[in-house]
């Protein structure tokens, strides 16, 4: 069951799921009986220029029969080179019609900032040129605020923060704010990042 209390006035809720959440059971997810309506999911794909995440066919597979929007994101390994990292991204994963940006996971720290931006910008063009989508920036409240605002003026942002409102959500720039890690949802096993967005789906 849901256990904490969705901010109010955003349009739309939505999960992000990698194999830490198992084998999740989409039925039960999507149930009228669940405590909270989603209306989109983000499957992780990859990480790093090597590594796939074990749930993302079978995940994929079954969003797609339900029509579910749903998109893919990659966790950057912020001290590797960008493009390997986009090739690994592509191997596993077909942009189609319909699919929501892909993501972009940026969780560490880089050598340095600006050598961080550069990297990004580097698979953001990349994957951007590939699929004709301007791919999302998911991040920290921290990193947003002393990273990246202002340096990705073509991009959108999907914030994480769990113990307050993100200081700048009203940034155009920002859609989506991861508001807590812990949710229960019934269909999943383990404990889930729980998402609200600025957009409708």
């Amino acid at each position: 069951k849901f256990n904490l209390q969705e901010p109010s006035g955003f349009a739309s809720t939505g999960l992000d799921v990698s194999h830490h959440q198992g084998k999740i059971n989409w039925g039960e997810v999507f149930s009228s009986e669940n405590h909270v309506e989603i209306d989109f999911i983000y499957l992780k794909v990859t990480e790093g220029k090597g590594h796939k995440d074990s749930q993302f066919d079978r995940n994929r597979r079954i969003l797609k029969a339900k029509k579910i929007k749903h998109g893919a994101y990659h966790f950057m390994s912020t001290k590797s080179y960008p493009l390997p990292q986009v090739e690994n991204f592509f191997k596993h994963y077909t942009y189609r019609k319909g699919d929501l940006p892909p993501v972009l996971d940026v969780e560490t720290e880089g050598f340095s900032d600006k050598d961080l931006i550069a990297k990004m910008k580097i698979w953001i063009e990349a994957v951007e040129t590939k699929t004709g989508v301007r791919p999302i920036i998911y991040t920290s409240n921290h990193f947003y605020n002393t990273k990246f605002r202002g340096k990705f003026p073509k991009t959108k942002f999907w914030i994480a923060s769990y113990s307050k409102e993100p200081k700048f959500i009203s940034d155009e720039a920002v859609i989506h704010w991861q508001w807590t890690e812990s949710a229960n949802i019934n269909g999943i096993g383990e404990k889930v990042d729980l998402n609200v967005s600025k957009l409708i789906y």
